[in-house]
């Protein structure tokens, strides 16, 4: 039976990811640590919490002695990495929050798993850490093209620029010690249990309460949507077969601009909840600072190599995601309750 770390495990991807992994696999133990801030709700693991091949700890991945007493506990042989701040907005007004957690938290488990895993003769045959990355390392791109495994880095906001020095401290440990890594670098992931400060569920949520959906610029600003789901195969692909050392890039071929899913997602409430909804809701603010104008991810590696593909399409993905928050209305009422309610309200409050 092999042993995963999954750091960030009760969050949005990673609670997705241990989901999926326990549904597929028998043979698999997942040891879940996660901090448990305001993004991370263990109300996402309740399909597992009586599953014995589920071990979940509070755990802050900064704190290399709970790290390392992990590594003790259990003969861990995979770590994946979700475990990060990763709101740009929240990254604005709070970079060192970003800094700290997504760069000195990424080496703290790189120091953890290098202790555990480095021998005499090398490493421990069979292990891997894998770093779960944003496109959003990469900058911007214009109006064609598409970000490849060789792009340059070139973030623009606090958050980008922590997850590309976490990124480059991973590259250097494999670089440096030979130690066994992968890293992934995904567009913009949604689907169910994703924290309602990000742009679907937030929307979603405004609906229902006949809140202004708050659009950033002129709204044309273009994303490359993948399906959660689909980004956990992928994961599960790269741990068990991704050449050591690789960057696979993980994208989902659904571009979309910010105003045409703010559209979707009206249309679909309107049509099947509540026909008073409708664009009136459309709330143009001040655009973000540093705001990336598009993003695009060419997955040919990783469709090559590894035979992933993008199996849902976002027509298909999007309706299957509103459908989720709706029907786990009670979900959403206590993960937006207490101190993220404080926050929606003093960000948007004036805007």
């Amino acid at each position: 039976m092999k042993t995963y770390l999954v750091t960030g495990g009760a969050g949005f991807i990673g609670s997705n990811f241990v989901l999926y992994m326990l549904k597929k696999y028998d043979d698999v133990r997942i040891v879940n640590i996660d901090k448990l801030t305001y993004a991370g709700n263990l109300e996402n693991l309740k399909d597992v919490e009586n599953n014995p091949n589920h071990i979940f700890r509070q755990v802050d991945i900064c704190d290399a002695e709970a790290v390392e007493a992990l590594f003790e506990e259990f003969t861990i042989d995979y770590v994946v990495n979700f475990a990060a701040e990763s709101h740009v907005d929240r990254s604005i007004k709070e970079p060192e929050i970003f800094a700290k957690t997504n760069v000195l938290g990424t080496v703290t488990l790189l120091n953890a798993a290098k202790k555990a895993w480095e021998t005499e003769n090398g490493w421990k045959e069979g292990v891997k850490y894998l770093q779960v990355s944003t496109d959003e390392v990469y900058g911007s791109l214009g109006e064609t093209g598409y970000f490849m495994e060789t792009t340059p880095l070139d973030p623009n906001s606090p958050y980008s620029s922590s997850k590309a020095g976490g990124d480059l401290m991973v590259k250097a440990y494999g670089e440096t010690y030979k130690m066994p890594i992968n890293i992934t670098r995904c567009s913009n992931n949604y689907g169910p249990y994703q924290f309602p400060e990000k742009l679907i569920p937030l929307v979603i949520n405004n609906c229902l309460n006949k809140k202004p959906l708050p659009i950033y610029g002129d709204g044309l600003n273009v994303r490359d949507w993948l399906y959660v789901e689909d980004h956990c195969k992928a994961i599960d692909m790269v741990i068990r077969n991704g050449r050591l050392g690789e960057v696979y890039n993980v994208g989902g071929h659904n571009e979309r601009t910010n105003i045409h899913i703010v559209k979707t997602i009206i249309e679909y409430v309107h049509d099947n909840v509540d026909e008073s909804v409708n664009e009136t809701l459309m709330t143009f603010v001040e655009d973000r600072k540093g705001h990336d104008r598009r993003y695009g991810i060419d997955p040919t590696k990783i469709k090559d190599e590894l035979g992933w593909y993008p199996e849902t399409p976002y027509e298909e993905g999007i309706k299957l995601t509103i459908k989720w928050y709706l029907d786990n209305m009670d979900w959403m009422k206590n993960v937006t309750s207490g101190e993220y309610q404080n926050y929606y309200n003093k960000m948007y409050s004036n805007k």
